[in-house]
């Protein structure tokens, strides 16, 4: 069913990640200390201008698996707020705590960062950083790019997987019927430990990250 779709897309993205080598989540990458990003939104990844300095991932010493040649590219995926402009993408992207976006980083390897009008939650702050440097994205329609550094042999693969993911997130779904938006939810209230299922004896200590075999990302204070 269409609504299972993304969180298939995502399960087997990070079992096949997994496959390959360790998740950044479990070895000290770029999400292992939480913060809030220059946007205001809730996220763990650095800002659009900053540089990760988590370890390589295990596929740079792995015999075999690759050249050696390391590329970047990144490709642009327009977000459809002229078609809907009610609709939360922003919110729908991120998730709880910004927890949505990690999982779609975490499994294709690729940074994801939401950029154009619409994308710092503060719209005060938003007027007062247009036109500054590094901020000339702010004049452009609210858009996601994806940026991957990885071996030539699986940069394009790796995209294309995130791109997949992120156009299924980017396609609105009836309320009612969005299964995607009641797994947020739900997992919003585990982590508030709030969640209270009739006849079930679970409480806010179960993970939410149980069920595709991740590790919650620390968060200060």
């Amino acid at each position: 069913m269409k609504i299972l779709r993304v969180t298939t897309l995502l399960e087997n993205a990070i079992s096949q990640s997994r496959f390959d080598h360790p998740s950044p989540l479990g070895s000290g990458g770029i999400f292992q200390n939480a913060r809030a990003d220059m946007n205001g939104w809730p996220s763990q990844f650095p800002s659009e201008r900053s540089v990760s300095s988590s370890p390589a991932p295990n596929w740079l010493n792995s015999p075999g698996s690759s050249s050696g040649l390391i590329v970047k590219r990144t490709i642009r995926v327009d977000i459809p707020v002229d078609k809907y402009p009610n609709y939360n993408f922003v919110g729908r992207l991120l998730g709880p705590r910004g927890n949505s976006l990690k999982r779609v980083e975490a499994s294709t390897d690729c940074r994801v960062l939401i950029r154009g009008r619409g994308s710092i939650k503060d719209p005060v702050k938003e007027e007062m950083m247009r036109g500054k440097p590094g901020y000339e994205h702010l004049n452009e329609p609210l858009h996601i790019l994806v940026e991957a550094e990885l071996p030539i042999e699986i940069v394009d693969a790796r995209l294309m997987q995130a791109r997949e993911i992120l156009d299924d997130l980017l396609t609105p779904v009836e309320e009612t019927h969005d299964f995607y938006k009641k797994q947020q939810l739900r997992e919003l209230a585990l982590l508030n430990g709030s969640l209270r299922e009739e006849g079930s004896p679970m409480s806010g200590s179960i993970s939410p990250y149980d069920s595709l075999g991740m590790k919650r990302a620390k968060t200060r204070g």
